[in-house]
């Protein structure tokens, strides 16, 4: 069976691959619309779901795979940073605070379709000013929602639920997904 990742994420590839052996990359170029009337839930799994049904409508013989993720902090929602500026000023948003990631998943074959989400809560540690320029500067944060990532030293505090959620796909999730499309 043919597999699609509907994704260019790095870490995403990674993930698919503790639970499948071959799958192809082909990730959505759409332009990703949000409703911001949604709850953040919603919004999640509707920006996986078109991620999966863009790639799913050209390759309709496969099993594809749709995920998008984000950070929610004081009822905002936070995507990835535009730039260093951006990504340092979450970063002192998020410093010895609580938020949340949430990922959305769309798994679809054949004439089945899920979309489900995974949530997963964060603690920062407090960080200095220096600690967020230097952080910035080596670059992790400028491709990651929220300006972070879980696996870099020195960030997060702790975390309840899945680590991987956090990382950008909730392995556990997407393997249950697709044992139940197929």
């Amino acid at each position: 069976m043919r597999i699609i990742l509907a994704s260019a994420s790095p870490r995403r590839r990674e993930l698919l691959s503790q639970i499948v052996n071959n799958f192809e990359v082909i990730p959505a170029r759409g332009e990703e619309r949000v409703n911001l009337s949604l709850f953040p839930e919603d919004i999640v799994k509707s920006l996986a779901e078109a991620k999966c049904d863009e790639v799913f409508s050209a390759h309709p013989d496969a099993l594809v795979i749709g995920c998008d993720t984000i950070v929610v902090y004081g009822g905002k929602i936070l995507g990835k940073p535009r730039d260093a500026a951006q990504a340092e000023e979450t970063l002192k948003m998020l410093s010895g605070h609580t938020h949340y990631v949430l990922t959305g998943v769309c798994v679809r074959f054949g004439d089945k379709k899920l979309v489900r989400y995974e949530r997963t809560e964060v603690r920062f540690n407090r960080l200095s000013d220096e600690f967020i320029k230097d952080y910035v500067l080596g670059g992790s944060p400028l491709d990651k929602a929220g300006s972070y990532g879980i696996q870099d030293e020195g960030v997060v505090r702790e975390y309840f639920g899945s680590f991987t959620n956090v990382v950008g796909m909730p392995v556990g999730l997407v393997k249950k997904m697709m044992e139940e499309v197929l």
